[in-house]
């Protein structure tokens, strides 16, 4: 099975539900602690194996790119001052020359349409869909997780949670045939389904590793729910040539595309932060003892 080594990034998007915070800022450079959310989803990549790093952006994301390239005056600045910890965290963020590629959406038209515009960087391989407003705080990378099922049983792979029945109508839904607690096989996907008629309630997150065939349904520019080419659509097509399987991975996922995951991110990785759990604790206790 041919390995998987791109990955798409659909980072166009507005970042509408935090606003104004990325009324001049990209939303994918919104810091966590100390790192934004595009260098959490790069980084998971790169422990996933991942080579090849191709970005689907709109205007106003230069700064995306620009934070994987060398700051050699901000290099130059920390050695001469011996600030060698510093150093090696600017320099970690540098990926190698030719690894990234950033390619315009140029209209909003939904997911889908985002990776379909990478569709001549990806060719024709599996390759891995990682959205950076879902961080995920996890000992083995979840990508790294689907690039390891995906080894075993090939086709299409998605991280999915259990949701409430209520949220149904948030996210793309499997029709499950079989499920073992962790690997879900299905025979369908439904895109925010009314929470009555929902096959199940497992959903699908921001981690994707995707079978080419998915860019030739793509191809197709059909709009589905919303009037947005889903890239759910694309996928459940290809059921039946391929098989689809979600992953019930382990890790927690914040939706940093809100205001409430972001904080919720911002505290758990705090916690987790050598040089700020223990002020983060004692912020967190003086907080409760005044609600």
């Amino acid at each position: 099975m041919t390995r998987v080594r791109k990955a798409v990034f659909p980072v166009a998007g507005l970042g509408t539900r935090v606003l104004p915070a990325v009324k001049a800022v990209p939303k994918e450079m919104l810091p966590v602690v100390d790192r934004p959310l595009i260098e959490y989803a790069v980084e998971e990549a790169r422990e996933a194996g991942i080579e090849e790093f191709i970005f689907v952006t709109g205007r106003g994301k230069d700064a995306l790119e620009d934070h994987f390239d060398r700051a050699v005056e901000l290099e130059d600045t920390l050695e001469q001052r011996g600030k060698t910890r510093e150093l090696a965290a600017v320099r970690h963020t540098n990926l190698p020359a030719g690894s990234v590629q950033s390619l315009r959406q140029l209209d909003p038209l939904g997911l889908g349409h985002a990776v379909w515009v990478a569709r001549r960087a990806v060719g024709d391989e599996p390759f891995a869909v990682v959205l950076p407003d879902d961080l995920i705080k996890a000992d083995t990378p979840c990508l790294k997780q689907l690039v390891d099922v995906h080894a075993q049983v090939g086709g299409n792979v998605a991280a999915v949670i259990d949701v409430p029945r209520e949220q149904t109508a948030r996210y793309g839904i499997l029709d499950v045939t079989e499920d073992d607690g962790r690997l879900a096989a299905a025979k369908g996907l439904v895109e925010k389904p009314d929470p009555r008629e929902a096959p199940s309630t497992l959903s699908i997150i921001g981690r994707y590793v995707l079978d080419p065939r998915v860019m030739r349904e793509l191809d197709k520019q059909q709009a589905g729910k919303g009037g947005e080419i889903q890239l759910t659509d694309a996928m459940a097509e290809t059921i039946g040539e391929v098989p689809f399987h979600g992953l019930r991975f382990d890790g927690t996922r914040y939706d940093c595309g809100n205001k409430a995951g972001y904080v919720a991110a911002t505290m758990a990785f705090a916690l987790d932060h050598p040089e700020t759990k223990d002020a983060t604790a004692d912020l967190i206790r003086a907080f409760a003892r005044d609600l």
